[in-house]
C-alpha cells in the first residue's frame, strides 16, 4: 500500500482521480498503443509512445538482427531547458517471439534513471561536453541520464546485461555539443553477450506527408484527382526537422532463434517482433510538486507493423486495441478484411478505380500472420513485425528498393529483404500500405496472391519517397538528431 505523508483533503482527492483515471485509462490488462499520435490517450504521453519499430537482418553484420524501437513523437530539438529523455517511470521493452504463439520467448527491457549534478542552474549542459570514455560518463552534461538492460525469457527468468550505461545526450548546439558524432559514439556498447545496444536521441527516421494526408486522406501528387481537387505538386515530409528517442539493439541470430542456430542453419527462422512500454498503474501528484508511482506495470504502448492502428483501426476501436495483447488480436480481423481506408478512398479519390473494401484476406495474411514460404509464424493471428532471418540483407543500409515488393514490372522480382519482411529504415511503409489497401501488392506477388494491378492505383502515394538524411551504413544506422541551435523547423 502506498502511504501518503499528507492528509489533506486535496491529496485524497488527488489519489482518488488518479485511481479513476488509471482504472478507465488502463483497465484491468496491458494497455498498449503505437506510433506517431495515432490513438486518443497515448497521445497525451508521449514517453510512452511508441512511433516506429524496424527489424532486419545487418548488412554490414549479417550473423545479426538489428531492431530499432523509437518513442517520443515529433521532438522538438530546441525544446530547451528541459530537453526530451526517456522517462525514468517507463519500462520499455523489445518482444520477439521464435515459436509462432505470439507470446514473447524474449524481452529486452530498458529501465532508466536520471541524475542532476547541479541543481541550482537551469541549464542542461554547463560547458562544452565530452565523453569520457574510461568512466562511460558525458562530463559537463548537468542531466545525466543511465540504464540498465536485462534479457527476459518467456518462463520469468532473466539476466542483467548491462546497468549504468549511459544515454547519448541530446544535440543542443555547436557550443554545448560540438563533435556530436563523437559524443554519439559513446553510447555505442557492447555489455554482455555479443550484444550492441544505442539509446539516445536520433533524427526521426519515418518520412510521410502528414499535413495532405490527414487534410480528408490528401496526397498532393494526385489533387486532382481528390474529391476537392488542388494543383497537384510534391509531397511534403511533415516529420522533416524533428528527432526521436531511439532503443538500438544488434543482437546475434542464434540468441533469437528458438534453436539457437544461426541463419544458415535454423530450422525456425522466422520470428515475430513487437516494441511496448508500460508504466506502474498507480500515479499520486503531491502537495510539493512530486510524483509517487506504484502497482503493477501496465502496457501503455505497443507497436509491431507500422501504421496499423493509425490507418486500419477505427476510433472506436484504438485505445481498446492498446489495451490487449498481440496474441488477442483475432478479435480485429475484421478491421483488415473491411478497411476502413479503402472506403475512405473510394469517396475521396472517386476518379481512381474503385479500392476492394471487402473480403480483403490479403491484408488479413500478411499483416496478422505472415506471408507462406517467406515469414510466416503460425495461424495465430497477431499484429507483429514478422522477419525471416534466413533472408539474406539485398543492398547495404539506405539503398534497398524503397517499395520492397511492389513493382509495376512484371519481370522485376521483388525485394524481400524488406516489409513486409521486417522493415528496414528506408522502406517507404507509407507508399506500400497505401497501394496495399487500395490495390494490392501488385505484379511482384500477383502469383501468390492473385492480386489485381489497376492503373493508376499502383502508383499512388504521397509523394515522400525518403528520409530528410542520410541513414549511416553500420550501427546505429539512423542519423544524428538535428541540432537545436540549427533547427529548421523554425526557419
Amino acid at each position: 500500500m502506498l502511504k501518503l505523508r499528507s492528509r489533506t483533503m486535496t491529496r485524497i482527492a488527488a489519489l482518488i482521480a488518479v485511481i479513476g483515471t488509471a482504472a478507465f485509462s488502463f483497465g484491468t490488462q496491458p494497455s498498449q498503443a503505437s506510433s506517431h499520435r495515432e490513438a486518443p490517450l497515448i497521445s497525451a504521453d508521449p514517453q510512452a509512445d511508441n512511433t516506429d519499430l524496424y527489424a532486419f537482418r545487418s548488412p554490414d553484420e549479417p550473423d545479426s538482427v538489428t531492431i530499432i524501437a523509437n518513442y517520443i513523437p515529433l521532438e522538438e530539438p530546441n525544446g530547451g531547458p528541459n530537453f526530451a529523455t526517456f522517462g525514468d517511470d517507463v519500462r520499455y521493452e523489445i518482444h520477439v517471439d521464435n515459436s509462432g504463439d505470439a507470446i514473447p520467448d524474449i524481452t529486452y527491457r530498458f529501465s532508466f534513471y536520471s541524475k542532476i549534478i547541479n541543481p541550482n542552474t537551469f541549464l542542461y549542459i554547463t560547458f562544452p561536453v565530452n565523453f569520457d570514455a574510461l568512466n562511460y560518463l558525458y562530463e559537463n552534461l548537468n542531466v545525466q541520464q543511465y540504464y540498465k538492460i536485462e534479457r527476459v525469457l518467456g518462463d520469468g527468468s532473466s539476466e542483467l546485461l548491462g546497468f549504468n550505461l549511459p544515454v547519448v545526450p541530446n544535440n543542443v548546439g555547436p557550443r554545448s555539443t560540438p563533435n556530436y558524432d563523437t559524443l554519439a559514439d559513446g553510447g555505442v556498447l557492447n555489455p554482455a553477450n555479443g550484444l550492441t545496444v544505442f539509446a539516445g536521441p536520433r533524427d526521426d527516421p519515418f518520412f510521410v506527408d502528414l499535413g495532405s494526408i490527414f487534410d480528408l486522406g490528401g496526397l498532393r501528387p494526385f489533387n486532382q484527382a481528390h474529391l476537392l481537387p488542388l494543383a497537384t505538386e510534391e509531397g511534403v515530409d511533415g516529420v522533416s526537422g524533428y528527432n526521436t528517442h531511439s532503443l538500438i539493439i544488434q543482437v546475434p541470430i542464434s540468441s533469437l532463434t528458438m534453436d539457437k542456430q544461426s541463419a544458415e542453419t535454423t530450422a525456425f527462422s522466422n520470428l515475430g517482433i513487437y516494441a511496448s512500454a508500460s508504466r506502474q498503474r498507480m500515479r499520486v501528484l503531491s502537495d510539493e510538486g512530486t510524483v509517487q508511482n506504484s502497482g503493477d506495470w501496465v502496457q501503455v504502448s505497443r507497436l509491431g507493423n507500422p501504421l496499423i492502428n493509425e490507418v486500419i483501426i477505427p476510433l472506436s476501436d484504438k485505445d481498446y486495441w492498446n489495451s490487449q495483447a498481440p496474441k488477442d488480436d483475432a478479435q480485429f480481423e475484421k478491421y483488415y478484411l473491411n478497411p476502413v481506408l479503402a472506403a475512405t478512398v473510394n469517396t475521396v479519390y472517386p476518379s481512381l478505380p474503385d479500392a476492394r473494401e471487402t473480403g480483403r484476406t490479403d491484408l488479413s495474411l500478411i499483416l496478422l500472420t505472415g506471408i507462406p514460404g517467406v515469414n510466416f509464424t503460425g495461424d495465430t493471428k497477431a499484429d507483429l513485425l514478422r522477419l525471416n532471418v534466413a533472408i539474406a540483407p539485398t543492398a547495404p543500409v539506405g539503398e534497398g528498393n524503397p517499395l520492397t515488393v511492389i513493382t509495376t514490372d512484371p519481370s522485376a522480382a521483388p525485394d524481400l529483404g524488406g516489409f513486409p519482411n521486417g522493415r528496414r529504415l528506408e522502406d517507404d511503409v507509407t507508399d506500400i500500405e497505401i497501394r496495399a489497401v487500395i490495390d494490392g501488392y501488385g505484379f511482384a506477388l500477383n502469383s501468390l496472391f492473385g492480386l489485381p494491378n489497376n492503373s493508376p492505383n499502383n502508383i499512388v502515394g504521397d509523394g515522400v519517397d525518403a528520409n530528410d538524411k542520410p541513414f549511416l551504413p553500420n550501427f546505429p544506422y539512423v542519423a544524428a538528431p538535428h541540432s537545436g541551435y540549427d533547427s529548421s523547423l523554425h526557419r
